[in-house]
């Protein structure tokens, strides 16, 4: 497959051949289905806790007599039916993470990489180096080159100008190679890769 390269400033830089193994694939929806709900339970934080009765801060006396009281039997007053009580069966610290074999994850990066490039939703940019920092001009740059919610993938190391002049735009992101991954390409509507990221995500999923 064969791709346009634009530059920042949306003039012509040639063209790129892409690996059909990696950006020409049948999508496999099951499978980046899988892996975003695989990110999405790894980014759970599972800090939610009850105290349970052995945690609840109290005295262990035994509250009144077993019997002869009229009133229920109870060894203390921690218990779940009793004001300022334990609680059963709450929440305890834990990890929701799941898992996945790495297969699954090749196939859904594959997938999404290959599904953008189906849909024409795939930029390849020859580089991502900026001469300043300013979001302004920025901005303008990304219009031209005509989209407005993307993930941008750079190479081992996004451009620091870059990376600054982008924070600040709404419904971009920006990762370097290492960081690309299912979920966000899935938010975003346009993918655009650097011709380093290109590479990189070619050595890391060339079967």
């Amino acid at each position: 497959m064969k791709l346009a390269v634009k530059t920042l400033e949306n003039k012509a830089a040639g063209d790129i051949e892409l690996d059909d193994s990696v950006f020409g694939i049948e999508p496999h929806m099951s499978s980046i289905h899988r892996m975003v709900v695989y990110q999405q339970d790894k980014r759970r934080g599972g800090n939610a806790k009850a105290k349970e009765r052995h945690e609840v801060s109290g005295t262990g006396k035994k509250p009144h007599a077993q019997k002869g009281t009229g009133r229920a039997r109870a060894g203390d007053l921690k218990r779940n039916i009793d004001r300022g009580g334990g609680v059963v069966h709450g929440p305890r610290v834990r990890s929701h993470a799941t898992a996945l074999p790495r297969r699954i994850k090749m196939l859904a990066m594959k997938s999404i990489l290959s599904a953008k490039a189906k849909e024409g939703k795939l930029i390849i940019l020859a580089d991502d180096k900026a001469k300043d920092h300013k979001t302004k001009p920025m901005a303008a740059m990304i219009a031209k080159l005509g989209f407005e919610s993307a993930v941008i993938v750079g190479g081992k190391e996004v451009d620091t100008n870059f990376a600054r002049a982008t924070a600040n735009l709404p419904r971009i992101d920006v990762l370097p190679s290492q960081g690309a991954n299912v979920y966000d390409m899935m938010r975003r509507d346009t993918l655009v890769l650097t011709k380093d990221a290109v590479k990189d995500l070619t050595d890391r999923l060339k079967d």
